[in-house]
């Protein structure tokens, strides 16, 4: 990847809520994405739908997470709040809000754009998978493991749930 680890972070995020969804890979059951959701959200979210789309899955990916990983691990949706703070604050000084919709490249392509942006991992396991440290997630390198371990999974159809440990 080449570019900065805050906008890595956004898009790894950005893809891996839209294929966790119910319509792609069903890892949680919401359908933000889905062109129908538009019309709900744009009554109540007229200029900010996208902020709410993400905010929604990122909510439901945070508790499936939850679930999975023990108390205290940090994880794509779950982030120190300085960091979550920054990605909010990312996606909603986003201009082209088409730009931040995963969705538009439909189930395989959005794996594919998750695939060229991971280091290729072999066989992740079902379940938890250690990356380290929290503070390795401040580096390319460690956004790139954990797209490859996401991508991984949704092709083999199991659930890894990459995570990071505090200092």
């Amino acid at each position: 990847m080449h570019s900065d680890p805050l906008s890595d972070l956004l898009k790894v995020r950005l893809l891996v809520g839209y294929l966790g969804e119910i319509d792609q890979f069903g890892w949680w059951k919401t359908s933000f994405y889905q062109p129908a959701s538009q019309a709900f959200l744009a009554p109540i979210f007229p200029r900010t739908g996208h902020v709410a789309k993400y905010h929604g899955v990122a909510e439901a990916a945070r508790l499936v997470h939850d679930e999975s990983l023990s108390v205290g691990s940090y994880h794509l949706f779950r982030l120190p709040e300085e960091l979550e703070h920054d990605l909010h604050t990312a996606i909603a000084g986003t201009e082209d809000r088409t730009s931040q919709d995963a969705s538009m490249h439909g189930k395989d392509g959005a794996l594919e754009i998750l695939r060229a942006i991971g280091e290729a991992f072999i066989s992740p396991a079902d379940g938890p998978i250690s990356l380290g440290e929290i503070k390795e997630l401040r580096t390319s390198h460690a956004i790139a493991q954990m797209a490859g371990i996401y991508a991984a999974a949704f092709q083999r159809g199991i659930k890894a749930f990459p995570y990071l440990s505090r200092a």
